[in-house]
């Protein structure tokens, strides 16, 4: 059983020849009861202080848990999200690579119909040159005979004769 300080304050002493001064005792009892009920006062601030203390740690241990949760859920986004960009990059460098080959292709195959085509017209010409030489040789041959000057022909079989 522990003691209060009004078991101190009434706590009286049996009294004995030659004992203790009781004025002495009296006053000293009463200084301890004060002070002990301060002690407990005291004991009872502490102990609602260190209450209040573990409630807060308390707190702060939860807050700590939800950062540090938010923190590590915050790190996973950041990875899913760096992830899904690294995807959707590389699927727009195949879209881009595809398109370009596209193009490329497209542009060899306009070439080398283009190309063709110079090939022909080139062919054309030179078979039109040819032919445009011979017939300016025919002619020019034909203009070496004279014979067209001394006498022509008509339709009828008539000679004309040019004066010329």
């Amino acid at each position: 059983m522990s003691l209060t300080p009004i078991d101190i304050q009434n706590k009286e002493f049996a009294r004995s020849f030659r004992g203790y001064n009781v004025y002495e005792v009296d006053e000293f009892m009463e200084q301890l009861s004060k002070d002990f009920e301060q002690a407990i006062k005291d004991k009872i601030g502490l102990e609602e202080e260190k209450k209040q203390l573990d409630d807060k740690l308390t707190q702060y241990r939860k807050l700590e848990d939800t950062l540090h949760n938010a923190i590590i859920v915050a790190q996973e986004t950041a990875e899913d999200v760096k992830r899904n960009a690294n995807r959707e990059a590389e699927l727009i460098r195949r879209e881009a690579e595809k398109d370009a080959q596209r193009v490329v292709e497209e542009a060899r195959y306009k070439s080398s119909r283009i190309l063709a085509e110079h090939e022909d017209v080139y062919k054309q010409a030179q078979i039109f040159k040819l032919r445009f030489r011979s017939f300016v040789e025919a002619q020019l041959a034909s203009l070496e005979l004279e014979d067209w000057l001394s006498c022509e022909q008509d339709e009828n079989g008539n000679e004309e004769t040019d004066l010329g």
